[in-house]
């Protein structure tokens, strides 16, 4: 199938991490065009090599997403570079620290929020005027399970997800009669090294990465494994182009897990 993805200009936050590389990788293969955000000059000089685009495909920018200055530069100058933009993908995150609510501080809470909520809103605050003027794109959140799933000790990262879920619903309402349609992602545990943060943090050094896997994900109707980051940016692809054009608002659920939700 042609998603008819040729040309269009692709802006991904957090382009440089797991699921993020995947996605540029994935819309650079449909003949995009990609703008990437990263935290330092190095990984993005990394990344390039690896990317086999062609002249002019594919640039990144050094931005501090913590900071509403950097996110504003990084919108103005992916414009710049490529003349305009057609889909916003939202995709760096944080997935914060757990700690029992008792334990739970407000810094921590409100760096978690930073990145995977506010980040987000000035992202779209900053981009959702050229595609206005165009009166046609698309965004792609990438959000979490977590805004379906709560996780006991988890809080601040759970409820940044439910509340990136509510934010995009809402300019999906917002920007769906101009002709852009606006959903988001679910992925449950995805294997790229936040995985293993997270591993890291909920068991300590009382479990191996396999049986950790084997416990977050035991439950899921299918391969009990995480899904691959390729998988996540797959379903990018999809929402970013025409063919779901009619979709709106939606979350979608990357996981084989069964879920009265779903």
């Amino acid at each position: 199938m042609d998603l008819k993805l040729k040309d269009k200009v692709v802006l991904v936050t957090g382009g440089t991490g797991g699921i993020g590389t995947a996605i540029v990788k994935a819309f650079l293969a449909e003949g995009a065009k990609v703008a990437f955000s990263s935290t330092s000059q190095k990984k993005i000089d990394d990344l390039l090599p690896t990317l086999q685009a062609a002249e002019g495909q594919v640039a990144g920018f050094v931005a501090d997403l913590n900071k509403e200055e950097d996110i504003k530069n990084l919108v103005e100058s992916a414009k710049a570079y490529f003349g305009t933009l057609d889909v916003v993908i939202p995709n760096a995150g944080y997935e914060g620290k757990a700690h029992p609510v008792q334990d739970m501080t407000l810094e921590l809470f409100q760096q978690t929020y930073m990145l995977n909520v506010f980040a987000v809103m000035l992202t779209l605050k900053y981009a959702a005027p050229i595609l206005i003027e165009k009166k046609s794109g698309a965004v792609v959140v990438i959000a979490s399970a977590a805004a379906y799933e709560p996780t006991a000790g988890n809080s601040a990262y759970v409820s940044s997800k439910y509340a990136v879920a509510g934010l995009t619903k809402c300019v999906a309402l917002e920007l769906g009669p101009v002709g852009i349609h606006v959903n988001y992602i679910c992925p449950g545990p995805v294997d790229t090294p936040m995985m293993l943060r997270i591993e890291k943090d909920f068991f300590g050094d009382t479990m191996t990465h396999e049986e950790a896997m084997a416990m977050l994900a035991g439950t899921y109707a299918m391969d009990k494994r995480y899904a691959k980051p390729e998988e996540i940016a797959n379903a990018a692809l999809y929402l970013a182009s025409e063919v779901s054009a009619h979709t709106a608002g939606m979350g979608m659920h990357i996981d084989s897990k069964v879920s009265p939700t779903s």
